[in-house]
């Protein structure tokens, strides 16, 4: 498989105003998808922001695996990184984003109390890769309509300062994605949630990763959603056999793009395709 390459010039554009904007901001708030809490996050952007106190947001955590979803929560607070996982179409968003950006900022507020200095909100920049749920998010701690919600990577594509309430403003950022993938799993994962175009990778590869992922970790959810799977098959021929006996015949593009869509929908459950023993991994 080619190294795949996806850096449009609104994503060059957005890389540098986050570093022109870091001085502006109390914290960064990185926002992930909880199915995806490291290959969801963008290493080019880990190194812009550098030391400034970070919030990491776990978004779409009823998406994913909760005993993985408290693992990677563990982990990143070890790491000392204050760690949130949300469902950011849930009402409780507001609350729990803001009393975790209080929790994170206490000392520094603290300090200017003592100086005499009342601050009365604290400014953040949300970061992250497409599609991980940042317009969704914006517009629950806004309390309306304010960012252009999608389900296809590269909806939002300007910069933007929200009041959330009184104690939070936000400066939302498009999301932005690294110039290429070089570990192409890394690649495969992003494609089968849909965080990158379907057409950077071929649906076929996709699938396979997908049921081979499947096979190994979730392997009652294939047999519960496909009751006539045999996975004592490999993938091609799952896929082969799955698609006779699905009516589809010799449309193979019809299985994958059924199969794909599944994941993404949830009908094969929760699921994490990250796990913390991949950190090493990931990092070499």
């Amino acid at each position: 498989m080619a190294t795949i390459q996806w850096f449009p010039g609104h994503m060059s554009k957005a890389r540098r105003q986050v570093q022109e904007n870091l001085k502006h901001v109390d914290f960064v708030t990185i926002l992930v998808d909880a199915r995806l809490p490291l290959s969801s996050q963008n290493p080019m952007l880990t190194k812009i922001v550098g030391d400034k106190p970070k919030l990491m947001i776990l978004n779409k955590a009823d998406l994913a695996d909760k005993s993985r979803t408290h693992e990677w929560c563990q982990y990143y607070e070890n790491q000392g990184i204050k760690t949130l996982a949300i469902n950011s179409k849930e009402q409780s968003t507001v609350k729990k984003v803001t009393d975790a950006a209080k929790d994170l900022m206490a000392d520094k507020i603290q300090k200017l109390r003592e100086r005499g200095i009342q601050k009365e909100s604290l400014r953040t920049m949300i970061i992250g890769i497409p599609n991980a749920g940042k317009s969704t998010l914006m517009n629950r701690l806004a309390g309306k309509k304010i960012a252009v919600v999608g389900n296809k990577p590269g909806v939002t594509k300007g910069q933007q300062w929200l009041r959330t309430n009184k104690d939070l403003e936000i400066l939302d950022t498009p999301g932005i994605l690294w110039p290429k993938f070089e570990d192409q799993t890394v690649g495969l994962k992003l494609a089968l949630t849909g965080a990158i175009k379907d057409q950077l990778l071929p649906l076929d590869e996709v699938t396979i990763f997908g049921l081979n992922y499947f096979k190994k970790n979730y392997p009652n959810r294939l047999e519960e959603r496909f009751t006539v799977i045999n996975l004592e098959e490999e993938a091609p021929d799952i896929i082969m056999n799955m698609t006779r006996k699905l009516g589809f015949r010799d449309d193979y593009d019809r299985f994958y793009q059924l199969f794909v869509k599944e994941v993404r929908d949830g009908k094969l459950g929760v699921f994490t395709l990250d796990q913390v023993g991949d950190v090493d991994a990931f990092n070499n």
